[in-house]
C-alpha cells in the first residue's frame, strides 16, 4: 500500500461540508443543578404519593366497612355484607326526606347562584364604574366573613318574613354567602373571552345580549360548570344554616340528619357509616363527572383583574 492511497482526498474548494455527527453522549449533572423530571427516580415520586394515597382511602374504606358489614361484627373485610344499616337510615331515620330536601336546595342554590354571579360578573367584566375596585375589594373581604356571626340578624330577617322552618330561608342565605366568590370567577373567566368576538357579533347585527348568548355563553361552560358545583357540594354539606333556621324533621337536611344519629350516651356506629355513605355517593359522582371542567374552570376564572 502506497502511502498516497492512505491519504483522503481533500474537499473542493466551495464544496458543501457535511455537518459533524451530533454528540450522543447524555449531559452529566452539573453540581448544584436540579434534576429533572426524568432524571428522579421513580420511588421518590411513588411512595410519598402511596402514604397519601393511603391515609386518604383508609378513612373511606372504615367508613364503607362499618355500613355493610353486621353489627357487632368486628371482621376487617366487609363480608358477609348486609344492607340493614342503610334500609334503617332510609326508612327508621326519614334520611329518605333529609337527601330530597338536600337536593332541592343544592339545585336551587346552584340555579341561583350561577344566573346572579353571571349577570354579576359580566358586569365586573366588561364596564367600568366608579366604585368597581372598592365593591370588588368588598367581595373579597366579605370571604373572610364566617356565617356563624351573622346567625342572628339572618334569623330576625327571616322571621319577619315568616320564613323560619322553610327550605327559602336556606336557599336564600345559602345563594347570598355564595355569590362573592362565584362572581369573581365568573368575571375573571369572561375576561379572558376577546371582546372583539362581541363587537363582532354588534357589526353582525346583535345586541348586547344577544352576543353574549351567542358567542360569549358557549365559552364559559367550564367557569358555569366550576361556579355551579362548588355551589352545590357547599349547600349539600353545610350544616349551620339548616340547623338553625328549620326546624321540623320534615325540613332537614343531611347533614342535620347525620347528627341526630349520635345519641348522647350511644352512637350507632352502623347507622352513622350508612349515612355518611348516603350523603358522600352524590358529590362523588358530581366530581367524578365534573373534574375535567372543574379545573378548567378553577384555573381560568383565577386571574388577575
Amino acid at each position: 500500500m502506497t502511502a498516497e492511497s492512505t491519504l483522503t482526498a481533500a474537499p473542493a474548494p466551495g464544496a458543501a461540508q457535511a455537518p459533524p455527527p451530533p454528540d450522543r453522549t447524555p449531559p452529566t449533572a452539573r453540581p448544584g443543578r436540579r434534576p429533572a423530571w426524568d432524571e428522579v427516580p421513580r420511588w421518590q415520586i411513588y411512595l410519598p404519593l402511596g402514604i397519601y394515597l393511603v391515609f386518604t382511602l383508609v378513612p373511606f374504606y372504615w367508613i364503607l366497612l362499618f355500613a355493610v358489614r353486621p353489627a357487632g361484627s368486628t371482621s376487617l373485610l366487609p363480608w358477609p355484607m348486609t344492607t340493614a344499616h342503610f334500609e334503617k337510615v332510609w326508612t327508621e331515620r326519614s334520611f329518605g326526606v333529609f337527601f330530597q330536601n338536600s337536593l332541592l336546595i343544592g339545585i336551587a342554590v346552584l340555579v341561583m347562584t350561577t344566573v346572579v354571579a353571571l349577570a354579576g360578573g359580566y358586569a365586573l367584566a366588561r364596564f367600568d364604574f366608579r366604585i368597581k375596585k372598592g365593591f370588588m375589594l368588598a367581595l373579597l373581604c366579605s370571604q373572610f366573613v364566617p356565617g356563624a356571626l351573622l346567625l342572628v340578624p339572618l334569623f330576625q330577617i327571616f322571621a319577619e318574613l315568616r320564613m323560619i322552618n322553610s327550605l327559602g330561608s336556606v336557599i336564600i342565605a345559602e345563594t347570598v354567602f355564595q355569590l362573592p366568590l362565584s362572581m369573581i370567577l365568573i368575571s375573571g373567566f369572561i375576561r379572558n373571552v376577546p371582546y372583539s368576538l362581541e363587537e363582532a357579533a354588534w357589526v353582525d347585527g346583535c345586541n348586547r345580549f344577544s352576543a353574549f348568548r351567542i358567542v360569549v355563553l358557549p365559552l364559559l361552560r367550564p367557569g358555569l360548570v366550576a361556579v355551579g358545583s362548588f355551589a352545590f357540594v357547599h349547600a349539600w354539606n353545610h350544616f349551620l344554616f339548616a340547623l338553625m333556621f328549620l326546624s321540623s324533621q320534615s325540613k332537614q337536611t343531611i347533614p342535620v340528619g347525620l347528627n341526630t344519629l349520635m345519641g348522647a350516651d350511644s352512637v350507632d356506629l352502623g347507622a352513622l357509616a350508612a349515612g355518611g355513605v348516603i350523603a358522600a355517593v352524590p358529590v362523588v359522582i358530581v366530581f367524578a363527572f365534573i373534574q375535567k371542567w372543574l379545573v378548567t374552570g378553577f384555573s381560568a376564572g383565577a386571574v388577575k383583574g
